[in-house]
């Protein structure tokens, strides 16, 4: 009986396994379909589809749809002589190289709607040809109208209808922590746009132009980036990207963008003389130090020293010698080199204007009637 019981329960388990394995891997020999969830209970949960023209809270949408269409790709190209062709032994060996072609990319703003484009001078110089591409893919070669190195920007002009043009805006009302967009076509990979906020206002002494005023920015910007615009979330221009600090090439949150403001007045300039017209007086400034102080006899804790005049120049004809500190011109404060440049240039040639000077322990204020700042060279007294 025992026996007959223990025979009994093996054939059991082996059904019951058998069953299983059959009823997992072949449901269909039961006549069962595998267990899968129907599609009527799987719970989803999807948002409401937006109503059309409605822009998500804190999106900047608008202000790069306004601006984008304005911004437009620069390519350049120019053709070099090899280095080595003057050297009669390079072309004994490799024999004439002649002439190197090179592309270079960029980005400008369509600023009127005669054609005119504003971009940077680093951008286009040297190139001997220059075209124009829009984000309507319509392609234009442009045309030169003039440059200024000083402020590292150049006024090009295209002869195309219908031409989207952008705002410009007012970059002294930018403050630090104002949202930013920058747009251009970084790498050549087609327009992109950027956000950031402004980081700082004024930058100078930076050693990348004469005339230095900064507006510092983290939104990303990188190689093509140069000549595109910096805008509000608005859509309208604050600035003309330009550079940025960077130890592998690219973007590392520190850009640098000259202020429309600089911009307008080089467009106003160029565009109706040919060329910028700044003040000069021809003197060699320099920052107030402990060494100087003291070679100078210089009392003053403020302001620009002068520690050099040219002969016969405006400053000298107005009796300015070398040890005088500069604090004011034409009522503007001058704390340091940048600032007194700046303040001079945008005197007009022949215009006299007053400046404050302390010389030792006396305050003089002298008139200087400017005169017409010469073409950069090297050691130019400013």
């Amino acid at each position: 009986m025992k026996r007959l019981w223990l025979v009994f329960s093996q054939a059991v388990t082996v059904l019951l396994a058998a069953y299983f394995v059959v009823a997992t891997l072949k449901p269909d020999w039961l006549g069962r379909r595998p267990s899968l969830p129907a599609a009527g209970n799987v719970s989803l949960i999807e948002a409401p589809a937006p109503a059309p023209g409605t822009v998500p809270p804190g999106s900047l949408r608008a202000a790069a749809q306004r601006a984008a269409a304005a911004v437009v790709s620069i390519s350049t190209s120019k053709t070099t002589r090899h280095p080595g062709s003057n050297d009669p032994w390079f072309r004994f060996f490799f024999g004439d190289q002649g002439s190197v072609p090179q592309t270079g990319l960029g980005s400008g703003v369509i600023i009127s709607a005669e054609g005119f484009i504003l971009t940077n001078n680093h951008v286009i110089e040297g190139a001997t040809e220059i075209e124009v591409a829009l984000n309507d893919s319509r392609k234009a070669q442009a045309r030169v109208i003039g440059t200024d190195p000083e402020t590292d920007l150049a006024i090009l002009k295209i002869q195309l209808d219908r031409l989207p043009v952008i705002t410009l805006g007012n970059s002294d009302a930018l403050q630090v922590g104002d949202q930013v967009l920058a747009i251009g076509n970084p790498f050549g990979v087609g327009q992109t746009v950027t956000s950031g906020i402004v980081s700082a206002l004024g930058r100078s002494q930076l050693g990348i132009n004469t005339f230095e005023n900064f507006i510092q920015t983290d939104a990303a910007i990188n190689p093509g980036n140069s000549g595109g615009a910096l805008v509000d979330v608005n859509g309208h221009l604050m600035g003309i990207n330009t550079a940025i600090y960077s130890r592998s090439g690219g973007s590392m949150g520190i850009g640098f963008a000259i202020p429309v403001s600089t911009a307008k007045l080089v467009l106003d300039g160029i565009v109706r003389n040919g060329v910028v017209t700044r003040g000069w007086i021809g003197v060699e400034p320099a920052e107030l130090s402990p060494e100087l102080m003291e070679t100078f006899g210089v009392k003053a804790r403020k302001g620009v020293l002068i520690t050099g005049v040219l002969q016969n120049g405006p400053a000298a004809q107005a009796g300015m010698r070398p040890g005088d500190v500069v604090l004011q011109v034409a009522g503007q404060e001058t704390g340091n080199v940048s600032e007194l440049l700046t303040a001079v240039a945008s005197l007009k040639p022949g215009v006299p204007a007053t400046f404050s000077v302390q010389r030792r322990e006396e305050s003089v204020a002298l008139t200087v009637t400017p005169g017409q700042r010469p073409k950069p060279r090297q050691a130019a007294p400013r």
